[in-house]
C-alpha cells in the first residue's frame, strides 16, 4: 500500500507575478493526482488543505497517518470530504460501509481512526478528497446527487450555463470548515465562475473531470489586474490562493469539483470581480 503526501508551500502574490510557466505548474497544478494503488496528495500549507486522490485497484487502500501530521491516524486532527468520480464502489469508516456512485460525496468527521477505500466491482475506483483541521468531531455522512442544493446559473448566451451541486456544506452536513461540491456545465458552455471572484477568507481547489482526453481546460488565477493562466488535462487538480481569482474556460464542456477551507462556512462570502475589470 503507498501513501503519497507531498508538501506545497504557500506563495506571496507578488512572487507569483514574477513566475513563468513551469513555475506556475510546479507550484499550483496538480498533475498526476489519481495513481493505480496508490493515496496521492499534495498538503498545502494554504490553510494547511489535503488535496488528493485515491485510487485502489488491486486491492482496498488504507488511508494511513502521513510525516506532515505528526498524528497517530489520518483524521486525529482533521475531517475529510470525499467525491467519487469513478465507477460505483465503497469505502469503510470504522466498520461502516458507505458505496457511492459517481458524483456521490462522503463526510467523515475527525476522529475515525480506519478509513478504507475499495476497489470498484466493475471499471475504476477514482476517489477525490480534500482534507482540513478540524476543531470538533461531526458525524460521518453520505450526501447524495439527490441530497444536493442545486443552483442553476449562467446562460448559453454566455457560454457559463451550469449547475451547482452543492454537497458538503453546511445547509447539509455539519462540518468545522470544510466544504465541496460538484458543478456541471452544460453543452456548449465553457465558462466556469465568470464573473469571477476573490474570497481571503478562504482557499480554494478545483478538480476538472468529465473532460475528453482530446480536450483542455484553460485555468485562470492570480490577483484581478495580474491573471495568469495554467493549461489543464483531464483529471488534473489545481490549488488557488485565497488572493486569486480561480475560473476557467474549457476547449468543451466538463465537470468540477470544487473544495474550500478557512475562515468561515459562508458560501456568499466573495468579492465579485466585474469581468470587463479583469486588465
Amino acid at each position: 500500500m503507498a501513501m503519497n503526501i507531498i508538501t506545497r508551500h504557500a506563495s506571496h502574490p507578488n512572487d507569483v507575478k514574477q513566475y513563468d510557466t513551469r513555475q506556475l505548474r510546479e507550484h499550483f497544478l496538480v498533475e498526476e493526482i489519481f495513481e493505480k494503488d496508490t493515496v496521492k496528495g499534495i498538503y498545502s500549507t494554504f490553510d494547511r488543505l489535503i488535496v488528493g486522490g485515491i485510487f485502489p485497484l488491486s486491492a482496498p487502500l488504507e488511508l494511513l497517518p502521513v510525516e506532515q501530521l505528526k498524528a497517530d491516524y489520518f483524521l486525529e486532527r482533521r475531517e475529510l470530504g470525499i467525491i467519487n468520480i469513478g465507477s460505483r464502489s465503497s469505502i469503510s469508516v470504522d466498520g461502516t460501509t458507505f458505496t457511492l456512485d459517481k458524483k456521490e460525496a462522503l463526510y467523515v468527521g475527525r476522529g475515525a481512526k480506519k478509513v478504507t477505500f475499495h476497489p470498484a466491482a466493475s471499471g475504476e475506483a477514482l476517489f477525490y478528497f480534500n482534507s482540513a483541521p478540524a476543531h470538533s468531531s461531526y458525524p460521518t455522512r453520505k450526501i447524495g446527487m439527490e441530497d444536493a442544493e442545486k443552483v442553476e446559473m449562467g446562460s448559453l448566451e454566455t457560454s457559463n450555463q451550469r449547475v451547482i451541486n452543492k454537497l458538503i456544506v453546511n445547509s447539509l452536513v455539519q462540518t468545522c470548515q470544510l466544504q465541496m461540491g460538484l458543478t456541471e456545465l452544460k453543452p456548449g458552455s465553457v465558462w466556469n465562475t465568470m464573473p469571477a471572484h476573490v474570497h481571503d477568507r478562504r482557499m480554494e481547489a478545483y478538480l476538472y473531470f468529465d473532460l475528453a482526453e482530446d480536450q483542455a481546460v484553460c485555468h485562470y488565477m492570480g490577483q484581478p489586474q495580474e491573471t495568469r493562466h495554467i493549461w489543464m488535462k483531464n483529471r488534473q487538480a489545481v490549488i488557488s490562493p485565497p488572493w486569486s481569482i480561480h475560473s476557467g474556460a474549457g476547449t468543451s464542456n466538463y465537470s468540477f469539483i470544487w473544495g474550500m477551507a478557512g475562515e468561515n462556512l459562508d458560501y456568499g462570502d466573495m468579492d465579485r470581480v466585474s469581468t470587463v475589470d479583469l486588465l
